[in-house]
């Protein structure tokens, strides 16, 4: 049972670090600030996650500890992480932070002109 438990945690906490080195190299690597964002919200959400289920489980199944505060913080980070970034990079949108040069589609644009012809904004 040990050695079972031991895999199951190696593998998420394993999991969790990919999934933030594919963020450290999408903020390098990527070339604007909403594709950086994108990339920090949703895998940096992912990583951390998988690290907590994988202390989770080390505390429950290897201490012999449950502890349901690491669940309650994997449930806030699951809804507050690509929250926040959908906010902010759409209150960079709303600020004038251009996109990249290469963007093929721009969906928020529109709908942006639409709302400030409905409120009268020029």
């Amino acid at each position: 049972m040990t050695i079972l438990a031991n895999s199951l945690v190696i593998f998420f906490i394993t999991v969790g670090v990919l999934f933030i080195v594919v963020t450290a190299i999408g903020l390098v690597r990527l070339p604007d600030l909403y594709t950086r964002a994108h990339a920090a919200s949703k895998s940096a959400t992912l990583g951390v996650m998988c690290v907590l289920i994988g202390v989770f489980f080390h505390f429950w199944l290897i201490e012999d500890h449950f502890n349901p505060r690491i669940l309650l913080g994997i449930l806030f980070l699951f809804i507050t992480g690509p929250v926040g970034g959908h906010i902010m990079t759409r209150s960079s949108y709303i600020a004038g932070v251009k996109p990249w040069k290469g963007t093929v589609r721009d969906e928020l644009g529109p709908e942006i002109d639409r709302m400030k012809k409905e409120q009268g904004v020029k």
